[in-house]
């Protein structure tokens, strides 16, 4: 029983000693492997929208919606709308890293000392364009206006310091060579423009907003306002490639009274996902996933699936986004639950470089184990051949008892191996040969005794 447990116990040494450089190896590459791996995504992200009675901040809510089926809580903080959401994006003590963002707003930049903007690329990625953003320029008068020039001289509501809309407007006016210093301009946006306009407190306003909005829908009902059909759209879209051309169907706002009359052409900009380039990979195709839901619908201006989709190219489009756009969401995500999910993709990715190393590792291990069992005899085998060669070249009778001592020390220190009990066979053979070194050595002391049938054998 001893020497089966101590037969059991070398059994175990050995393969210990021949596994611990393939332990070793393993053990780098899985350290390795963790560098490559982005940590987990967070459980709570933070979103800037708009007003509480805005699209933006609606849409925010529905995505939030969404996003709390996976786990993930998406906070919805109101701002004064796009332009404040791009400040807090690339504020660096700021949490937010996702907002809505109205196409044709510039993002603000650091300056040098002489005031020039530095053309540093910017921590910024689009996700897509969500809906589009129809520019309407109601408007007070009896005469059909077509082109915006012809606002010159005029009051204009242009929107409130920090909308989308003001900054798009200006654009719009300078282009027509409206002066923007000039006391025209006010500074007056939604409900509070419809009502300054159905006053006759200014002669034309800017609004961007969806047919549904109460302002449009208001100013649309409003007697002796009237909505500019655009004359020049083509041209736009090439000058501000963030705009786009749509129409506005006859009857579309209300099929009854047939309203609007005719087919009305107007730009639109589009609402675009904007997020931070820090934001986890996986929390970006949930927020893709979340837009399809949402955006994804026919409307007044937009075919089922046109949205969302990249129409802006004002910010680089992240690689979680153009991976979405060609093939849809992750494999796994649309298999697994999302954490779930997480978890598999991080275990492949952390698993699959230690497979790689384990397998063929593992195909070596049995030739080095046997290797190295074997190797204990095959250094009692180099001293018994020396010993060997020794007496057949130099054999000196007087040291004969030399030579059978060292052969006494060469088959202790075999029988003192530590062989499993698979590779006995190779101590028994050793033994055997040193014996007939010893059978040679006593015919070399009796030169004249001829071999006995044994030793022949």
């Amino acid at each position: 029983m001893g020497e089966k447990v101590r037969a059991s116990l070398v059994s175990l040494r050995d393969l210990l000693a021949t596994a611990w450089p393939i332990v070793l190896v393993v053990t780098i590459g899985f350290i390795i492997a963790v560098q490559f791996i982005k940590p987990a995504p967070p459980r709570h992200v933070v979103m800037s929208t708009g007003a509480d009675s805005g699209a933006y901040y609606a849409f925010g809510k529905k995505y939030a919606e969404i996003l709390a089926r996976s786990g993930i809580t998406l906070e919805v903080r109101t701002s004064a709308g796009s332009a404040e959401n791009l400040q807090r994006l690339l504020d660096k003590d700021s949490d937010v890293e996702i907002a809505l963002v109205q196409g044709g707003v510039e993002p603000p930049r650091p300056a040098t000392a002489e005031g020039e903007a530095v053309p540093e690329a910017l921590p910024l990625e689009a996700l897509g364009s969500m809906y589009y953003e129809p520019v309407w320029v109601f408007y007070r008068g009896s005469q059909d206006l077509e082109r915006l020039h012809q606002l010159a001289g005029k009051r204009i509501a242009v929107g409130a310091e920090g909308s989308g809309i003001r900054g798009l407007a200006l654009q719009l006016l300078a282009a027509n060579e409206i002066a923007l210093d000039s006391p025209l301009i006010h500074s007056l946006g939604g409900l509070k423009a419809a009502e300054a306009l159905q006053q006759g407190r200014i002669d034309a306003a800017f609004v961007i907003a969806a047919p549904e909005a109460p302002v449009v829908q208001v100013l649309l009902r409003s007697p002796g306002i009237k909505v500019m059909n655009f004359a020049q759209a083509e041209a736009y879209t090439r000058r501000f490639p963030y705009l786009s051309k749509i129409v506005l169907p006859e009857g579309a706002v209300d099929l009854v009274r047939n309203f609007p009359p005719h087919d009305t052409t107007l730009l639109a900009a589009t609402a675009n996902l904007v997020v931070h380039d820090s934001l986890h990979p996986a929390i970006q195709s949930l927020l893709l996933q979340a837009a399809g839901e949402v955006h994804g619908k026919a409307g007044f201006f937009q075919r089922r699936g046109d949205f969302p989709a990249v129409k802006d190219q004002s910010f680089p489009v992240a690689d979680t986004a153009e991976r979405h756009y060609k093939s849809g969401p992750p494999f796994l995500q649309r298999y697994l639950p999302f954490w779930a999910a997480i978890l598999v993709d991080r275990l492949v990715v952390l698993l699959l470089p230690v497979f790689a190393l384990l397998l063929p590792l593992l195909k070596v291990a049995p030739s080095l184990y046997s290797w190295r069992v074997r190797s204990k005899i095959f250094r009692c085998y180099g001293d018994l051949k020396f010993l060997e060669n020794e007496i057949k070249e130099d054999y000196d009778p007087g040291r004969k008892l030399e030579y059978l001592d060292r052969l006494d020390r060469i088959e202790e220190a075999a029988y003192r191996r530590n062989i499993p009990l698979a590779y006995s066979d190779l101590l028994y053979t050793l033994r055997e040969h040193i014996e007939l070194v010893r059978h040679t050595l006593d015919r070399l002391g009796h030169p004249d005794r001829s071999p006995t049938v044994e030793e022949t054998s």
